[in-house]
């Protein structure tokens, strides 16, 4: 069964995830890769502002291509999130509640998620085309200078998504090689 949900994301709404649920997200979510991450940790650690209330917020690791005439978003297929991994602790300290990458996270990160209570989702890498077509609306909000890199405010409709790593500290990748391992 799917579960859908909407952002901004609470700790009602993520306590009741858990690592395999199949999820279709709706609201506002940003983007942001690892050249925007340093920016972003680098301005909490100076005491600044951020570009965006991080509070609640979700961040997909992409770098979309450019829109064709008539669309929204071009091609914008998740990333590999361990790149992000440096910075991640500090954003969920913060307040960040979502995630949204495809691979693993570091024990960092897992143990993070479970002390500030967020969430690791991962999305299908492969199906660019097809996940730009739950993107209704994208509007740059920082740093612009980085192209595709920079930061976008997405509203999504119906994105879909697994939850990977939950607050109980579940990962569906641990989990699914205990579920197939053959006992030796």
């Amino acid at each position: 069964m799917i579960k859908k949900i909407n952002t901004p994301l609470s700790d009602e709404i993520i306590s009741q995830l858990k690592c395999g649920d199949l999820v279709e997200i709706t609201g506002v979510i940003f983007t942001a890769r690892d050249a925007a991450h340093k920016r972003l940790v680098e301005l909490i650690k100076d005491g600044k502002e951020l570009p965006f209330d991080i509070r609640g917020a979700v961040i997909y690791y992409v770098g979309p291509t450019p829109a064709k005439p008539g669309q929204v978003i071009g091609s914008a297929g998740p990333t590999t999130s361990y790149r992000m991994d440096p910075y991640a602790p500090v954003l969920l300290e913060k307040g960040l509640k979502g995630m949204i990458g495809k691979g693993k996270r570091s024990k960092e990160v897992r143990d993070a998620i479970v002390k500030y209570k967020g969430i690791y989702f991962a999305s299908t890498g492969g199906a660019a085309a097809l996940l730009a077509k739950h993107i209704k609306s994208s509007e740059i909000v920082a740093y612009e200078d980085l192209g595709p890199e920079a930061i976008r405010k997405l509203y999504v409709e119906n994105f879909p998504a697994i939850v990977v790593n939950d607050i109980y500290g579940n990962d569906l990748y641990e989990e699914g090689v205990k579920r197939y391992k053959i006992n030796e």
